[in-house]
């Protein structure tokens, strides 16, 4: 279990302290207005990064939200669990359905080693260091995969499956996948667009004019990955060992160890990167990145648009990044970071930030939040990559983001380092 262990864990030890930048009034974020519960709507965007008031002086090694979420997820080196932001399903594992402006240790999940978290539009899940999945909040559709479908689940509940241990996971806006040990892939929740993997949108009618979903609400695993050749011919995918696995809101891509990328589920504007808009039912392989030295290292995945480092270090996109304009119909590089490192890659509902080389590069559409981190009295929005100025004094290890703000991972190991971070502004809610 212990060999298990260190390779969920895998990859270079990350620690460090948070930074944070974006919207915090979580009631507000992405709705044009307040929902009837909420008790008057508060937080402000913070334009340039600051760190927390509850992680002071905490040392973390991941940092996890998601392109449809308003809540977060930290872990830290002790492999504690710590969740705050929008709460109405119970997504932070706290017992409640409160808001929480201030992390906040999952108490459910104390005495376990959590290593790596996904959170979707109203739920997360939470992995262990033994393989195991835990899911809260959200579970209409069946997404938490614990056996039914139920409108909240307020603190974490073990996921029903028999198997190997789970090595990776990912959330949708209304789904979640997770991939095993021995290269599995496993898919619950909504099925609505196909994204689900198993040749079916589930759609059936409850009366003549009632629609419905045959939603997945046990991990049920993705028998058949294809590809179509010149002629459109469809032929079936042998020997698919998964390593990766993104979401967006309603599409997934993953990665297999033969570096070759799939994508399925809704494919508007172009975000599965097979040059047509038609939703695909099962996994397709993206027949760019087949071929000798034409694969792919990484995936990633905003909420309408897909990303991937080439095994040679080039930055793909393609789908859509701003609501209006030309949709990219197959992967093409970002030419603005040609050459540059690609460290780490965070994807919100419209906005990009990449930690690279020395710096952090970001860009994305009006309206924002702050996720770009420019800082106060500077743009607000960017349609090309621009440099993080507010961060040229920080190394940054990791970064990710959620539908309209960005968490980030900065390297603490010296003291001039530590004393550089403390001129940042803290957040008090």
């Amino acid at each position: 279990m212990k060999q298990f262990a260190n390779f969920v864990m895998g990859g270079p030890k990350i620690r460090g302290s948070v930074l944070y930048c974006g919207g915090t009034n979580w009631d507000l974020i992405g709705r044009r207005e307040l929902p009837k519960n909420a008790k008057g709507a508060k937080g402000r965007n913070l334009w340039a990064p600051h760190r927390l008031s509850g992680l002071e002086g905490v040392q973390v090694r991941t940092v996890v939200s998601g392109n449809a979420a308003c809540h977060s997820v930290v872990i830290t080196t002790d492999g504690v669990a710590m969740s705050w932001g929008r709460n109405d399903k119970g997504q932070l594992g706290h017992g409640h359905a409160n808001r929480v402006d201030v992390p906040q240790r999952i108490e459910a999940l104390a005495e376990i080693n959590v290593v790596d978290a996904a959170c979707g539009r109203n739920h997360t899940l939470c992995l262990t260091d033994r393989g195991e999945v835990y899911g809260m909040g959200e579970n209409k559709m069946g997404q938490l995969g614990i056996g039914n479908q139920q409108p909240a689940v307020l603190i974490p509940k073990k996921i029903h499956r028999k198997g190997p241990p789970i090595v990776k996971i990912a959330c949708g806006a209304e789904f979640s996948v997770i991939v095993d040990l021995n290269g599995n892939l496993y898919t619950l929740g909504s099925p609505e667009y196909g994204q689900l993997g198993h040749n079916t949108d589930g759609k059936y009618f409850v009366t003549s004019n009632k629609l419905a979903y045959y939603c997945e609400t046990v991990p049920r695993q993705v028998a058949l990955f294809i590809e179509k050749d010149r002629d459109n011919r469809i032929q079936p995918v042998m020997d698919v060992f998964i390593t990766d696995v993104a979401c967006g809101n309603n599409h997934s891509v993953a990665l297999d160890n033969k570096k070759r990328v799939y994508t399925w589920g809704f494919g508007g504007y172009g975000r599965l990167g097979h040059a047509e808009q038609k939703d695909e039912m099962v996994p397709r392989m993206v027949k760019f990145f087949d071929g000798p030295k034409r694969g792919a290292c990484r995936i990633f995945a905003g909420s309408a648009y897909t990303m991937a480092v080439s095994e040679l270090g080039a930055l793909y996109c393609w789908g859509q990044t701003k609501a209006t304009g030309e949709a990219i119909m197959y992967p093409k590089p970002v030419q603005d970071l040609s050459g540059w490192t690609i460290r780490s890659v965070g994807c919100s509902n419209r906005s990009i930030v990449v930690a690279a080389d020395e710096s952090v590069v970001s860009w994305g559409p009006s309206p924002t939040y702050g996720e770009l981190g420019y800082g106060d009295n500077k743009p607000k929005s960017s349609t090309r990559p621009e440099e993080v100025k507010t961060l040229a004094k920080h190394y940054i290890y990791a970064v990710a983001c959620g539908y309209g703000h960005t968490l980030m991972i900065a390297r603490d190991d010296s003291e001039e380092e530590k004393q550089k971070l403390e001129t940042l502004p803290m957040f008090k809610p």
